[in-house]
């Protein structure tokens, strides 16, 4: 009797090195050479928001430095399981602009569709790191969340979040990039990404192709912190997007210990600037509780942006902005 098995799945390499992931922190302070003791008291491994760094990440960090600034950012520490005034685990409003079936519609003329709880990296200060992803991801209410985009005729921009849209495999994203094709009304499409600074492998020929072909504007707005997770290999993988027209941003948070100089910040604007980047957004830390570490005062943040303003042209200054619950659009902040 022939038995026939079902086809195996290819297995990208991104995928693989996605899955070979540093998730314990002692292994991740053993290949950065770092004894504990360095260091404040650290969360126990697993639980809710564990960590999790692709090793091309870790490579990226300084050996032996305890206040890497890469490092500062995906170290789950003890303090996060702390008490702060003022933080919470729904910073932004999300569950209040739930619309339906994973999709959430905050501002005129533009629907976000969480895509999926996944991510290739668990930053400490992820204004989404209690979001009840099991709930609300399109993935599992699929027709009922394009429908709900159908009901929204004027819904122009469609923007993938997540967790992040790049955890996807390039076959589910085609799907989902042509369905968004036939709504209308829909324009242009907005992938918001780490995916692509953390794991630049994630840039496949496939996911190129899928994107220069839609009828639909790209742009995709990757997210860099700090000059350090600038490299060749970004630059590389983003060429690709750059020569299939896809419009290229960043957008950075705004973190203590990590980017909160204007030197970190003018270098990070510049070397953006020579992949073929545009600054675009530059946030104050959304208050989700877990990441009271990384606040910087409002004083600080008007100080930075004149510092930038005076040290850089125009179009390299990101727009510092805030997020307020409930607002019309993203609040900006001034300078002094």
């Amino acid at each position: 009797m022939i038995t026939c098995s079902p086809p195996r799945l290819k297995t990208e390499p991104w995928q693989r090195e996605l899955a070979d992931a540093v998730t314990e922190p002692a292994e991740l302070l053993r290949l950065l050479g770092l004894d504990p003791a360095q260091l404040p008291p650290l969360r126990p491994a697993g639980g809710a928001f564990p960590l999790r760094v692709p090793r091309y990440f870790v490579d990226l960090m300084h050996r032996g430095d305890p206040a890497d600034p890469l490092l500062a950012q995906v170290l789950p520490l003890a303090a996060e399981d702390g008490p702060a005034a003022g933080f919470t685990c729904d910073p932004v409003g999300d569950m209040a602009a739930h619309n339906d079936h994973g999709i959430l519609q905050k501002y005129r003329g533009r629907a976000l569709m969480i895509t999926t709880g996944a991510c290739a990296i668990h930053c400490r200060y992820c204004f989404r790191r209690h979001f009840p992803y099991q709930d609300h991801s399109v993935l599992r209410h699929w027709r009922y969340a394009m429908q709900t985009l159908r009901d929204l005729p004027g819904t122009r921009e469609l923007i993938l979040s997540g967790g992040d849209p790049l955890s996807l495999s390039d076959d589910r994203l085609g799907r989902l990039v042509a369905d968004a094709e036939d709504l209308p009304h829909l324009s242009t499409l907005r992938i918001h990404t780490r995916l692509p600074v953390v794991l630049p492998t994630r840039i496949t020929a496939e996911l190129v192709e899928i994107l220069s072909r839609s009828r639909l504007r790209t742009v995709m707005v990757i997210h860099a912190n700090h000059p350090h997770e600038v490299t060749a290999d970004l630059h590389h993988a983003l060429h690709k997007l750059a020569s299939a027209g896809v419009s290229l941003l960043n957008q950075s948070v705004l973190l203590k210990s990590v980017n909160d100089d204007a030197d970190t910040l003018a270098t990070l604007s510049e070397a953006l600037f020579a992949i073929g980047v545009m600054p675009y957004y530059l946030h104050l830390l959304d208050p989700v509780a877990g990441a009271a570490r990384f606040d910087v005062t409002l004083r600080k943040a008007r100080q930075l942006l004149e510092a930038l303003r005076l040290r850089l042209p125009g179009y390299l200054v990101p727009r510092m902005v805030r997020e307020i619950p409930g607002e019309a659009s993203k609040t900006p902040i001034s300078g002094l």
